[in-house]
């Protein structure tokens, strides 16, 4: 027959399986001090890609057409703005995760209103 401390043993072993069996908790990425750093970088990347790319198809048209300066500064603007809009979706995108954040926490506390 099998002893008594075996089962207190096989007991033991079964609750260690047990708790390394259930998920550790995931932590957040804003809570990690590089995310917003790298939100930063994001946003600046998305300004600059949208002047370049505004560059690029003034200066293309300006060649085409034999217009030097109208089309080049006339795209810049509109990379520009296209940038700063596109910066501001990223901006909207990740406030609406923090306050969805904020509301999951809200509700797992019983806060909810």
């Amino acid at each position: 027959m099998s002893d008594p401390q075996d089962a207190d043993r096989l007991k033991a072993l079964e609750a260690k399986i047990a708790a390394l069996k259930t998920p550790s908790k995931v932590k957040d990425h804003s809570e990690e001090h590089y995310s917003q750093a790298q939100l930063a970088w994001r946003m600046v990347i998305e300004l600059v890609a949208g002047l370049a790319i505004g560059f690029g198809i003034g200066y293309g048209l300006d060649t085409l057409f034999g217009t030097m300066p109208i089309f080049l500064v006339l795209f810049i603007f509109f990379g520009l703005a296209a940038g700063v809009l596109t910066m501001m979706r990223s901006a909207k995108e990740v406030q609406l995760k923090q306050q969805r954040a904020a509301q999951d926490e809200g509700d797992k506390r019983g806060d909810r209103d």
